[in-house]
């Protein structure tokens, strides 16, 4: 799953594709990499200048059809928690809604319901979209995750969102810091025995960055080797900026696994 940012404020690519033709070209890029998903979003996760619904859906739907034209094979999956942009978007022709933010408008599985697409249900520690998480405490953060994860899975699927759709994400460092980040990656195989896919979203965050001691900019192999941990553990889905990279590393797990 290939990263396409139209926001001016992005962590990562700070606004390098917040205009129309590089965010397409970009998504181009991602496809012919090897990205068999899209993922478009229009509002920087964390703290930040406020972005309405309109200025949303006006980033990201026609996006989602241009690139629905130019690549009708790829999967393309819009970042949002919000059930009015995630309507539009499905119409313009998205086939997933990534809710990072774990429910935060329960209107959005009626939409992916509504719509037939699938669904991404993380866990984002009860926080309201775009805040970040101040001493976050749980008694066993793994079990606490998979619990509402897997909840939330199934209340989507009772409420008519594809079973063979849905996805289920940890969303490392939403609602939680470092070193819970870094339990759930060691123990992310207790979140995947429960039989829904799972989606990791690590490229290039805080938590890497803690734990090594690096900016941003420097944290590539931190997340090769997270996404290589997260795979042999069973995630089958990777949120990635740098695709070429990802699909070596995880090309190399998915040989030792076939050779042990």
């Amino acid at each position: 799953m290939a990263v396409i940012n139209r926001t001016p404020d992005s962590f990562f690519d700070r606004g390098a594709t917040i205009a129309f033709g590089p965010a397409l070209d970009a998504a181009s890029r991602a496809v012919a990499d090897g990205a068999e998903i899209v993922d478009i979003g229009g509002v920087k996760a964390g703290p930040g200048d406020e972005v309405t619904q309109a200025a949303e859906i006006d980033r990201v739907a026609g996006l989602v059809a241009a690139v629905r034209e130019r690549h009708p094979d790829v999967v393309i999956s819009v970042d949002t928690w919000r059930a009015e942009v995630a309507a539009v978007v499905a119409q313009a022709g998205a086939d997933l809604l990534n809710d990072a933010w774990g429910g935060a408008d329960p209107r959005l599985a009626e939409v992916a319901a509504r719509y037939g697409t699938g669904l991404v249900c993380s866990h984002a520690g009860g926080l309201p979209p775009r805040t970040r998480p101040y001493r976050p405490a749980y008694g066993d953060v793994v079990r606490e995750v998979t619990g509402y994860v897997t909840e939330y899975a199934e209340r989507a699927v009772a409420g008519g969102v594809p079973p063979d759709s849905v996805l289920v994400d940890p969303a490392h460092d939403f609602g939680k810091n470092t070193w819970q980040s870094l339990e759930l990656t060691r123990r992310l195989g207790e979140l995947a025995d429960t039989g829904w896919p799972v989606l990791v979203a690590v490229a290039d965050k805080d938590f890497i960055g803690e734990t090594l001691g690096l900016p941003v900019g420097e944290r590539a192999e931190g997340t090769i080797a997270t996404l290589a941990v997260c795979a042999w553990l069973g995630a089958r889905v990777f949120r990635v900026h740098d695709v070429p990279a990802a699909r070596a590393a995880l090309a190399a797990v998915a040989a030792l696994l076939r050779e042990g």
